[in-house]
């Protein structure tokens, strides 16, 4: 499934799981989850139905600093974030923003190709070893 900067996956586990192998994968790479928004809770206590969907914020300064130096609108885009949300067959999927696209989007300097190749690479990698995929 793909949109406009977006990478999404299925997992072979429940919403709730997968948030929680997320969080672990997260950890295990050097990286802090710096919050998390159960969007469906927040509407839950409005008295509105929302399937599971929740965000994780992360990410390691050492990692994003340097693209805040190169442009510091990308920081409307940072910390990463990785988005989990089950559909209307209880499906769970995990999506979040390429970090080539995000570049793109700010017009960073082709120097820090690298950099954003390693990111998505570490983003594939994590949502695929949480996900079962």
């Amino acid at each position: 499934m793909a949109k406009d900067g977006l990478v999404t996956i299925g997992s072979a586990h429940t919403a709730a799981e997968t948030v929680g192998r997320l969080a672990a994968e997260i950890g295990k790479r050097g990286m802090t989850v710096f919050t998390r928004i159960d969007h469906a809770a927040a509407a839950r206590a409005e008295g509105m139905a929302l399937r599971p969907t929740e965000v994780l914020l992360f990410g390691n300064p050492k990692a994003g600093t340097p693209l805040m130096q190169a442009d510091q609108t990308i920081g409307i885009d940072l910390p990463l974030k990785l988005l989990v949300w089950e559909d209307a067959d209880s499906k769970a999927w995990v999506t979040w923003n390429d970090p080539l696209w995000l570049g793109a989007r700010h017009g960073l300097p082709t120097g820090e190709g690298e950099r954003l190749k390693g990111m998505a690479a570490g983003l594939q990698a994590i949502a695929a070893a949480a996900a079962g995929a």
